[in-house]
């Protein structure tokens, strides 16, 4: 049992979301924080067809309970809330009129968007639920995450092979598929394996339309859903210009590494090969982007990179901080030139190199050289943002 950082603080005083993607640890997580708590699992089919027919039994269980805001002791959970969106409008009753909290669970908001219903207008806290990251694991080894990622049942696993095929299988390529409202199965299934191929690389509609047999606008509808369905996000290009003329096409990220590897088809990643270190930027955005929001800070996260091929990695903040990560055991001047190059336009409160080194460093125009682990521990205790 992992301690996750995620706490919803919040949720003794307000209704939430609690948005995730399939199996980081959202029902988990809400049976150990409230075990109390009134539960309705749309995953059970039972529960799922009788919620389905009535969703107002939500309603006439909360008022036969005498629940009002005085006398709720403990949320009410839904999981999977998408899965019923005219649920919504009941729980919205029930907090306008009764003054209930709700914790509604889900790994996608888009049925609910489509569907027109109202999110509560705004009434609830969003949270997020990511995979495991470097404070919740003791023991952490970085080769296990990087080949087998970090959904918890698939770190944990001795064999997660089986797992991530499942995962995609079940999951992507038949869940997030009907999301597409395409009878084109095949290609949104090549889609999948071409984003997985270009995972962390700028994004270019019209070279992965030609892979797939598609459309632009449809490519550009696929990596929506891909969004929406909170399976992967697209990190911006930083676009204040000064003298450089710049790249302004997203890159995109999957949510974690395990979808990249069986998508991909990528061996074993050792230390040292370039798999290495492109599964090793891509893990520490993961830690980035779970970072921003679970400390609430929700600092901005970009990418620079000029026309001239000069690129640093991760720009927190408005341009305070510029990250390069490098999977090399010895730093030296060349892995530094994106950093002194967005240095020469930019006044930054920090530049720092993430490495394989042992020791942390400073060079003289201080730049500092940190392990990963440093700058991990660093980041998650606040000394970093």
């Amino acid at each position: 049992m992992y301690k996750r950082v995620q706490q919803l603080n919040l949720s003794s005083q307000e209704s939430c979301f609690l948005w995730g993607p399939r199996q980081t640890g959202k029902s988990t997580l809400l049976k150990t924080l409230f075990p109390q708590a009134i539960r309705y699992d749309l995953l059970l089919s039972t529960e799922y067809q009788r919620l389905l027919r009535e969703p107002n039994l939500i309603r006439e269980q909360c008022l036969a309970a005498g629940l009002d805001a005085n006398s709720q002791r403990h949320p009410i959970i839904i999981v999977e809330i998408q899965k019923i969106p005219a649920l919504i409008d009941e729980v919205h009753w029930l907090m306008e009129n009764k003054g209930l909290r709700f914790i509604l669970c889900g790994s996608s908001a888009r049925k609910l968007k489509r569907r027109h219903a109202s999110l509560l207008g705004g009434l609830a806290i969003r949270y997020e639920l990511y995979p495991l990251v470097f404070p919740e694991v003791s023991a952490f080894s970085l080769t296990k995450a990087l080949n087998s990622g970090l959904i918890p049942r698939h770190y944990d696993s001795a064999k997660p092979k089986r797992l991530m095929q499942s995962y995609v299988g079940d999951y992507l390529k038949e869940e997030i598929a009907a999301e597409a409202l395409t009878r084109n199965i095949p290609a949104f299934s090549r889609f999948l394996e071409v984003a997985a191929l270009t995972n962390g690389e700028i994004l270019n509609y019209t070279n992965v339309a030609r892979e797939c047999g598609v459309t632009s606008p449809t490519v550009k509808e696929y990596f929506q859903i891909l969004e929406d369905t909170l399976i992967g996000r697209r990190l911006p290009a930083f676009q204040k210009r000064k003298k450089r003329r710049l790249v302004t096409s997203p890159k995109f990220y999957f949510f974690d590494l395990s979808p990249v590897i069986h998508l991909s088809r990528r061996s074993k990643v050792v230390p040292g090969s370039e798999l290495f270190g492109r599964a090793f930027e891509h893990y520490i955005w993961m830690e980035i982007i779970a970072h921003s929001s679970y400390s609430e800070l929700f600092y901005p996260i970009s990418y620079w990179r000029t026309a001239s091929g000069f690129e640093v990695d991760f720009i927190l903040g408005d341009h305070e901080i510029c990250i390069e990560v490098k999977s090399t055991e010895l730093a030296n001047t060349t892995h530094l030139k994106g950093l002194r190059r967005f240095r020469e336009e930019y006044s930054v409160q920090r530049s720092i190199l993430v490495s394989l080194d042992s020791r942390p460093r400073k060079t003289e125009d201080q730049i500092e050289i940190l392990p990963w682990q440093i700058f991990l521990e660093q980041l998650w205790g606040g000394g970093i943002c």
